[in-house]
């Protein structure tokens, strides 16, 4: 049997190739794709500006259904019994726990994360990215199996997503009664605004998308601010703090992977307060920067790629949970078939949709 993946041959052009699908290694599980989404990361990479990928099978958010397990695996990570069959979502990097930085315990940035990421289609196992009818899982590349009671659309974006935005909100220890600024209502922004808003805190979202707003109140916003009508810095600030009881913002989070966004959000903290970088990610975008400001308001500064492996399992507990809560079911506003992804990335990348997802069958 064959399967067929999608690959960037430069960016913003995709061509489409076919392989066997290969054995499962030892340690590995070869699954059949059900939903993949378009991440933020996604458009970066689609659109020339991520630092190392610029060809090659793209995609990593998504949910499968083991088709092939390898000698030893049994169990998920957290010791699931696992069987041909099961839907399950894994983490899109691998966890060595030899590198430097697994041995510092610092499982989110293994130096080996992105070994299999850049290989090209051709060679074997052929499916490195999710665009594709299947999806190869390598040893130490931690997954879990998805609850019963979770749907394909809300897992899909567990392993990337809400994953992220947890691992944020938790490093950042957000807790009851405060207050939570989210700049962005994308795919991140909605997964946070619920996030925190189950911590305990009040949360408020900017953006400049009114259909992007709508959906953050559905996702937890207590308030939600129109970049449009708020069109300065100095406005939204003033937003805050009219919304606040005159204070600044407990913990922002930078969400949107536009560099301006981390200067405005200085601003819109209280002194002391803590600021979680997570949308940038695309290295030489510069901006101006306000450090005196930084210090002299004791800002601390939190930025972070990727997650530690175990919070895709927090994250799915979290949608079990939570799931009839909030509409996770319907942040995959447009769903569109393999042969559609070009069409998918296009649209996202020019925010006519908020979160686009592949849908296989």
């Amino acid at each position: 049997m064959k399967g067929k993946v999608a690959v960037m041959t430069e960016p913003e052009k995709l061509t489409f190739a076919e392989y066997e699908l290969p054995d499962a290694g030892p340690g590995a599980i070869l699954v059949k794709v059900i939903r993949t989404n378009v991440c933020g990361s996604e458009l970066h990479i689609w659109k020339g500006q991520h630092p190392t990928k610029k060809s090659g099978v793209m995609g990593h958010e998504m949910v499968g259904m083991i088709a092939k397990l390898g000698e030893g695996v049994e169990t998920d990570y957290a010791g699931n019994p696992v069987k041909v069959g099961d839907r399950i979502a894994s983490a899109y990097f691998l966890t060595c726990r030899k590198c430097n930085s697994c041995q510092e315990g610092k499982f989110h940035l293994c130096e080996n994360a992105y070994k299999f990421w850049a290989k090209n289609p051709e060679e074997a196992p052929h499916f490195h990215g999710s665009f594709a009818t299947h999806y190869y899982i390598h040893p130490d590349q931690y997954f879990y199996k998805v609850p019963d009671n979770v749907s394909d659309s809300a897992a899909a974006s567990a392993n990337c997503a809400l994953s992220q935005v947890y691992f944020g909100i938790e490093k950042a220890n957000v807790h009851f009664g405060e207050t939570v600024v989210i700049q962005g209502a994308g795919g991140l922004g909605l997964n946070a605004a619920a996030v925190a808003k189950e911590f305990g805190a009040r949360v408020i979202v900017i953006d400049a998308v009114a259909s992007r707003l709508q959906k953050a109140s559905l996702f937890g916003a207590d308030y939600v601010i129109d970049m449009n009508e708020y069109d300065t810095v100095e406005k939204r600030v003033q937003a805050i703090l009219d919304a606040n009881g005159g204070k600044g913002a407990d913990v922002a989070m930078e969400l949107t992977g536009v560099p301006a966004a981390f200067n405005e959000g200085i601003h819109l903290l209280k002194p002391g307060g803590r600021y979680i970088s997570i949308g940038n990610i695309s290295p030489g975008k510069m901006m101006s920067f306000d450090p005196g400001l930084m210090t002299r308001k004791s800002i601390q500064i939190i930025s972070l790629v990727r997650y530690d492996p175990w919070y895709l399992q927090k994250a799915l507990q979290f949608l079990a949970e939570k799931g009839d809560k909030y509409p996770f079911n319907e942040m995959l506003d447009c769903d569109f078939s393999l042969d559609e992804i070009g069409q998918a990335l296009d649209k996202s990348a020019n925010r006519e949709i908020t979160r686009a997802s592949i849908v296989l069958e």
